[in-house]
């Protein structure tokens, strides 16, 4: 994909927030690059929204970052139910199971068991 010359607002709000799960989880540049098959420039590019992704390349970070897919696309700061992911995401995975089951009787009006 060709690099652009200005960020795009939602570009922009991508690559931040691939920024934003890279140094969560300790990485440079060059890791995330080298992690996820992409060269180190591309993905400066990326970062700044200088740069379209594909799909394929949304994956590969994601794989990379141990997050779903939709992390990359998913914004805390825009509402509660992106917030609300964010937090779930941050649950150790041993307890995901009973936060699901309590989300769920939340939803339903059910008690949780």
């Amino acid at each position: 994909m060709p690099r652009r010359t200005e960020a795009k607002p939602f570009c922009r709000k991508v690559g931040a927030r691939i920024h934003e799960l890279r140094k969560e989880r300790g990485m440079s540049l060059q890791d995330l690059a080298v992690a996820s098959a992409t060269s180190k420039g591309h993905l400066s590019s990326i970062e700044q929204g200088l740069a379209a992704i594909t799909i394929e390349t949304v994956e590969r970070m994601a794989r990379a970052l141990d997050v779903p897919p939709f992390c990359i696309m998913t914004f805390p700061a825009d509402d509660e139910v992106n917030r609300i992911a964010d937090l779930a995401r941050k649950v150790p995975k041993g307890e995901r199971r009973k936060l699901r089951k309590e989300l769920e009787a939340r939803a339903t009006h059910e008690p949780a068991t």
